[in-house]
């Protein structure tokens, strides 16, 4: 009973990221199934430091500041070290007659797309307000965020990351980043910008 509960669960992560310049396209088709992942994440894989991971405002901090940078490549490895086996990026977009689609992607595939982007600009984000709910190894983070180009400009790009994270007793992964960009018709509300 344990086991099939655990695969139940962790085929529910699967839909649950991360703000890019440039807005994804839509997925035409669903993402491929994934194994249900059924042991803790192997610390020893990874090249998270300690004082990363040790608490939920250290990994969201770690998480704005692995991808943020000027142009040029970013650190994967470390990127990915922040990732639970199994989890996903979730971009969501409105296209101009208001559809709206979300394109579900793995830690690797979110870095080869995202890379492209950053080999040509300066990306820093940094978010600007964190709500977070916490029960004993589960947390959600409404993490509101801006992007810039360049540290010290005007955002660009303002929205919401949705984080969920586990705690395996001895640090924080993520599980999921679920987000959507704000535009002019769809303004972040004021409860998420405190």
């Amino acid at each position: 009973m344990r086991k099939l509960f655990a695969a139940v669960f962790t085929l529910c992560l699967g839909v649950g990221c991360f703000a890019l310049a440039q807005n994804p396209a839509p997925q035409t088709s669903p993402a491929p199934a994934t194994k249900p992942q059924e042991s803790a994440p192997s610390a020893s894989a990874t090249t998270a430091r300690p004082g990363e991971v040790d608490s939920i405002d250290h990994i969201i901090a770690a998480v704005y500041e692995v991808i943020s940078g000027p142009a040029g490549p970013r650190d994967w490895d470390h990127f990915r070290s922040f990732f639970c086996p199994g989890a996903r990026l979730v971009p969501t977009r409105r296209d101009d007659k208001g559809v709206v689609t979300a394109r579900v992607s793995t830690p690797d595939e979110y870095a080869a797309r995202a890379q492209d982007f950053f080999s040509k600009e300066g990306f820093f984000e940094n978010s600007v307000s964190n709500r977070v709910e916490q029960w004993d190894h589960i947390a959600h983070v409404w993490s509101t965020y801006e992007s810039r180009h360049a540290k010290g400009e005007k955002p660009f790009a303002r929205g919401i990351n949705s984080f969920q994270l586990f705690n395996d007793g001895t640090r924080w992964w993520v599980l999921t980043i679920y987000w959507e960009s704000e535009d002019p018709s769809h303004p972040i509300p004021e409860k998420y910008l405190k």
